[in-house]
């Protein structure tokens, strides 16, 4: 899903031009007639998930000034552009000093309102980042530091909720690369034992022999080797959280010690005579199917009943698509910001086709290719060609299938030759403009003389072609001014015409 703009303006042209720009260029756009209307979706009792506000400064019942203030007395932090007719610098200082992230004069022109958004939804994704790596280092990750709004993930997050308010004991499945790791953390910090220590051992990693040294710790002179005494997992983690990651790894033997631990909640360590109490909540982790590796006899029964108590399953990637432009964009921010690039986002093309991988590899490939396509990127721009693993693999089922069988029919003159890239095709289908003729005719068909107004309207509609879509340039031509060009568009049913203009002008120029 794209990001959410909500554009709230009380002039109808205006907002479904600013509207049209914004849908261009790819975030999802939402409308407010004015300022108690924009404040119903951001403060309601059920409020719209928001990424960015173009604001209109002037609106008769409540103005932007009015509604920035309410929005940063209630907390909220989404970021505000404003726009107005009146450019002056008292405005301006006034509307940065309470909160805005940008200021535009009205008409803005796409290249200028399309800058302005990517700057503020940038600006917002670093905070947010930087916030997120700050929790995860301090081990205070929560619920709502899970990225996703998918709605495949809503009963998952759900579940995770529930079982963060308790220490019942949680099995995460899911294929590796889900984001098991990371669940885990956010559940035992959205839980009374957040202050606690959190504790990961990779069951997977250790060596057979060494398993219930790591787990349990060991005494001094106990073994070879073992030239000091070692506090095990299970006491470093008294009180908080132990996560066991591929739990299904571990030895038999490790599996009977493991079980013991857990009904006793006490601890020997290797070489000593005393058990050691520990208050410890397990929350344990899989890639494998455990009920088959016990039914095979690999996996204890009775261990596999006291960790599965509340079993939550992470579905892969490729059944939550809609994750994949968020986690995209905050992948991208980070990584950048980590590498000193300034990245701007991916264009709509590139995203479509990141959304359209299979992603076997999950969010932990999604990463990586990021990673890689930042580091090969070589100016501000991130594109098709700083993603070589998107060439000739399988895509998912739908768009890409569909788009290649659409292609010979609506671009009949593609040449012929080898198959060509999904970004080579749908720049073949971009819309183009198509201007009218520089000669008006005067006489209809059956030599009447033609309505003044549709005279007018085709003059206005040519010089909004040979102007591309420059609003300001084309009232200054035709020598009227710009609030009386905006009153003859919405009067000649022109205004949505007259956006397509601009933006797709905005979208070539790219």
């Amino acid at each position: 899903m794209s990001e959410v703009v909500l554009i709230v303006d009380d002039d109808p042209v205006q907002r479904r031009l600013v509207e049209a720009m914004a849908q261009r260029f790819g975030y999802r756009a939402l409308t407010a007639n004015g300022g108690d209307a924009a404040l119903a979706l951001l403060l309601g009792d059920q409020p719209t998930q928001i990424d960015c506000v173009v604001l209109d400064l002037v609106m008769p019942d409540l103005d932007g000034l009015g509604v920035l203030a309410r929005m940063r007395q209630a907390g909220l932090d989404t970021p505000v552009i404003i726009q107005t007719a009146h450019g002056g610098i008292d405005n301006v200082v006034s509307v940065m000093r309470a909160g805005a992230a940008d200021f535009v004069v009205k008409p803005a022109s796409p290249e200028r309102l399309e800058v302005s958004l990517r700057n503020a939804l940038a600006t917002k994704a670093l905070a947010s980042e930087l916030q997120r790596v700050k929790r995860s280092r301090d081990g205070t990750l929560t619920l709502s530091d899970v990225i996703s709004r998918s709605p495949a993930m809503k009963p998952v997050l759900g579940a995770a909720e529930k079982s963060a308010a308790s220490t019942i004991p949680v099995l995460i499945e899911g294929e590796s690369g889900v984001g098991k790791e990371l669940m885990a953390r956010a559940i035992h910090g959205s839980g009374e034992r957040r202050a606690r220590p959190f504790v990961a051992v990779n069951c997977g990693a250790m060596p057979e022999n060494l398993v219930e040294s790591i787990l349990f710790g060991h005494e001094k002179g106990s073994f070879t080797g073992a030239t000091e005494k070692h506090t095990g997992k299970f006491i470093e983690a008294d009180g908080g959280t132990l996560f066991l990651d591929e739990v299904g790894e571990l030895p038999p033997a490790a599996q009977v010690k493991l079980l013991r631990a857990l009904q006793e909640g006490e601890v020997e360590p290797v070489g000593s005579r005393k058990t050691v109490k520990v208050d410890v909540r397990i929350v344990s982790a899989t890639n494998r199917d455990l009920i088959a590796d016990v039914k095979a006899g690999r996996f204890r029964e009775d261990l596999f009943y006291r960790l599965c108590v509340f079993p939550i399953t992470i579905p892969p990637l490729r059944k939550r698509p809609e994750d994949i432009p968020e986690l995209v964009r905050h992948f991208l921010t980070r990584i950048a910001a980590e590498q000193g690039k300034r990245l701007r986002a991916l264009d709509g093309s590139t995203m479509a086709q990141l959304a359209a991988f299979r992603w076997p590899g999950n969010v932990r490939q999604l990463e990586n290719a990021i990673f890689r396509a930042v580091v090969l990127a070589d100016g501000d721009s991130v594109g098709i060609a700083e993603f070589p693993l998107l060439a000739g693999q399988p895509l998912a089922e739908g768009e890409p299938e569909q788009l290649s069988e659409a292609a010979p029919d609506m671009a009949p003159d593609m040449p012929a030759g080898p198959p060509q890239s999904i970004s080579d095709r749908m720049a073949r289908l971009k819309p183009s403009v198509t201007m009218v003729a520089p000669s008006l005719p005067l006489t209809d068909s059956r030599n009447d003389v033609r309505p003044l107004e549709d005279i007018e309207r085709d003059a206005i509609r040519f010089a909004i072609a040979h102007y591309r879509g420059q609003m300001s340039e084309v009232a200054r031509k035709l020598k009227i001014g710009r609030s009386t060009l905006y009153r003859k568009l919405e009067g000649l049913g022109l205004e949505q015409e007259a956006a397509e203009v601009a933006v797709n002008e905005a979208v070539a120029a790219e």
